[in-house]
């Protein structure tokens, strides 16, 4: 399946954020951090791609046309081949540190780094979640301060499987990796191979009714907004008592939304976390 990537100029990185939020919600399911230098003098820009397919659908289509152009944002498109893209993230991808070598996110390509906890050797490709966007690097952090010794753990929208392998690395005895998207889910089978963690993590592909009648210890979603408010009822019942729930791909200026609608499933805020205009939240349920 190919992908088209929108080239989109915005005013800094704040409005990148919006952008992004915003074409989250109409199928975009991967992004670039902000770049300084966009495609118009004096102006940075975000790239942002979408299944082909999903770009394809008529309705879909004019509401993305709709937003770019009510908003002013102009954009350059173009149409990604599957071949391209590890050339693509070869050339751009960087490792990343979490708290000062506490979680170390590499590719295959780059050399191990000394004196790490928990390596993870991500091979990215079409599925999304390197660890780069500010959601991914706010799950990790919290996770890193949790105990997952002996948990059973879902991880919803799983993408590369960075959370998934973290829980597995951190103690967690049952890991499902759940993504709608045949991408990821063919991407998180390499890449728990690649860290050791199969017998562990078990890659499912398909959405929220994947995991009706399972109850899980940890369920962590970095999704969107909109998807997390639609799901949050099923992540209730398959959240054992006490359990916690971690959750992002929220704007700072949704996460009272969230916790609104969290707090009706019995689901009680116990942290909340933020970074570049996005938010992590944690809830209990009791």
């Amino acid at each position: 399946m190919n992908y088209i990537e929108y080239n989109i100029n915005v005013a800094g990185p704040d409005e990148g954020e919006i952008v992004t939020a915003e074409l989250a919600e109409l199928g975009f399911d991967g992004f670039s951090d902000y770049l300084p230098d966009g495609f118009m003098p004096g102006a940075g820009s975000v790239k942002c791609y979408i299944p082909a397919p999903a770009e394809a659908d008529s309705a879909n289509h004019t509401r993305i046309q709709n937003f770019l152009y009510e908003g002013g944002y102009p954009y350059e498109r173009q149409e990604i081949e599957q071949q391209n893209w590890n050339a693509e993230w070869e050339s751009h991808f960087e490792p990343i540190d979490i708290l000062g070598g506490l979680c170390y996110i590499r590719a295959p390509f780059h050399a191990a780094k000394a004196g790490v906890k928990h390596e993870i050797v991500i091979m990215p490709k079409m599925s999304f979640g390197t660890g780069h966007h500010a959601t991914t690097y706010l799950m990790a952090e919290q996770m890193l301060a949790l105990d997952f010794g002996g948990a059973s753990v879902l991880d919803m929208g799983s993408g590369t499987g960075i959370l998934a392998i973290l829980a597995a690395q951190r103690g967690a005895v049952v890991v499902d990796a759940v993504d709608i998207d045949e991408w990821a889910y063919e991407n998180c089978l390499e890449n728990i191979q690649a860290n050791g963690v199969q017998t562990v993590v078990c890659p499912i592909l398909g959405d929220v009714s994947a995991i009706k009648g399972k109850v899980y210890d940890y369920i962590l979603a970095n999704i969107n907004r909109n998807i997390l408010l639609a799901d949050m009822e099923q992540y209730a019942a398959s959240l054992r008592k006490g359990g916690l729930l971690l959750v992002s791909g929220i704007l700072d200026f949704d996460a009272d939304t969230v916790i609104g609608h969290a707090a009706k499933l019995g689901l009680v805020q116990t942290a909340t976390n933020n970074r570049d205009g996005w938010a992590q939240i944690t809830f209990q349920k009791v």
